[in-house]
């Protein structure tokens, strides 16, 4: 393939919609009214549903339907084009779309009876560089397909991926809540997305050598991208930052975890439990066991600089020592204790002893489901009991019969060798069979 026919694959030019048709399409999706109002009130409320339940698949429809891309398009197609009656229209109806979603956002906020932000809403606070990249490839790929007689369904993707509605969504809720963190760090995302989006629409609209409809002066020319470039570069910078503190806190976690997988073995004690905090570069260490010396404590401390954890603040912590007396109290602390190293080392798979002896058996189902519950939440029932099976030389071979219930019985299926796995470790036995109901 020749260098001519490898550009040619690449200009977008030759499927490109006629002029005429991008500029209707562009000034019909800036209004708010009749069909796209409702529809704006309508994603407003799936939005926040989704964000208030923590729902994935609900937040995504809200963002399909958002009719909020039509008058960014529109600013950046406006300023492309030094249409400044377009982009007049553009920034009402933007403004009126964005005072109806923080509108109404807030003020489902403040009635619904669930309070508790989730991970949902969460992920939306703290925008970073990154978000501008997603914006700015995501408004590429919405103009070209805008621009091109073979649409597909870029848009929705494009809807999706910026993720316009969520972000306005999660302010109504830092409205309505009074944290403002949330409302700026929210309202933030909804900004870098705006700009770069239409900045992406300006660059692609230039590049593609759009007619410029009516005359305009050089001096308005000037002024219109001296301001998109104050605007762009204002709302870049901050997020930099945000990406550069975002990438430390991935290193302090990456380097943490490192170091407490390979450095924190004490003998005679278990570690219970691990806190990693990469915001306050902080690391908290509880141990069960033995009485630990503080030379033991300063000895782990010190391995901490070869793992690039300079300036951490590590504590360790003694969750519970046999070395204490032993009363009621101090006996209740060591159960509860135990118990939770049980559950740990099950869930990290490492290889447990099975301590029940044969006259607590019928109560081994319940305490199987008990553990498969956080890793399994479709099994529903677990049952129990030792078989003798027969093969056809009459030879016997004893086997743990397992039976276990499921809401949804195809997903368990699938996970069938996992299950069994995970059995033959917690059991510490190979004679394992699983039946599914």
């Amino acid at each position: 393939m020749d260098l001519q026919k490898l550009a040619q694959k690449f200009n977008i030019k030759s499927e490109q919609e006629d002029y005429n048709v991008i500029h209707d399409t562009v000034e019909k999706g800036i209004f708010f009214k009749g069909t796209n109002l409702w529809i704006l009130i309508f994603a407003i409320l799936i939005a926040c549903v989704g964000l208030n339940v923590n729902s994935t698949a609900v937040i995504i429809g809200a963002m399909l339907i958002s009719p909020l891309m039509g008058p960014i398009l529109g600013m950046g197609y406006s300023l492309a084009t030094y249409d400044f009656g377009l982009l007049r229209k553009s920034l009402i109806n933007f403004g009126f779309a964005v005072a109806s979603g923080l509108g109404a956002s807030t003020l489902y906020f403040l009635v619904t009876p669930l309070g508790e932000a989730h991970s949902e809403l969460l992920a939306r606070t703290q925008p970073n560089i990154y978000d501008v990249i997603i914006a700015l490839a995501g408004g590429l790929a919405g103009i070209v397909a805008l621009s091109s007689k073979q649409k597909g369904n870029v848009i929705p993707g494009v809807a999706i991926a910026t993720a316009l509605m969520p972000p306005l969504c999660t302010a109504g809720y830092g409205l309505a809540s009074g944290t403002w963190n949330y409302f700026f760090g929210a309202f933030y995302l909804f900004t870098i997305n705006t700009v770069f989006i239409a900045v992406a629409t300006l660059l692609i609209v230039r590049f593609l050598k759009y007619p410029i409809w009516q005359g305009v002066d050089e001096n308005m020319k000037k002024t219109a991208n001296r301001w998109v470039s104050v605007i762009a570069t204002v709302t870049i910078l901050p997020s930099i930052y945000f990406g550069y503190i975002l990438v430390k806190q991935e290193r302090f976690t990456r380097n943490a975890q490192s170091f407490i997988r390979s450095e924190t073995n004490i003998e005679g004690d278990y570690l219970l439990k691990s806190d990693i905090d990469p915001t306050k570069r902080s690391i908290r260490l509880v141990y069960g066991g033995r009485l630990i010396p503080e030379a033991a404590k300063q000895a782990v401390i010190d391995k901490a600089r070869h793992y690039s954890l300079n300036g951490a603040s590590i504590s360790i912590q003694q969750g519970f020592s046999l070395e204490e007396s032993e009363s009621n109290e101090n006996l209740l602390a060591i159960n509860t204790q135990q118990a939770e190293i049980n559950r740990l080392r099950a869930t990290l798979g490492t290889t447990l002893q099975l301590q029940d002896s044969l006259n607590n058996r019928k109560h081994l189902g319940k305490q199987l489901l008990q553990e498969l519950k956080p890793l399994y939440p479709e099994i529903t029932t677990c049952g129990a009991a030792d078989q003798v099976f027969y093969n056809d030389s009459l030879q016997a071979q004893n086997y743990l019969t397992l039976v276990l219930g499921s809401s949804d019985r195809r997903k368990t299926l699938a996970n069938h060798e996992k299950l069994e796995g995970w059995f033959r470790s917690r059991l510490n036995t190979d004679s394992v069979k699983i039946y599914i109901e």
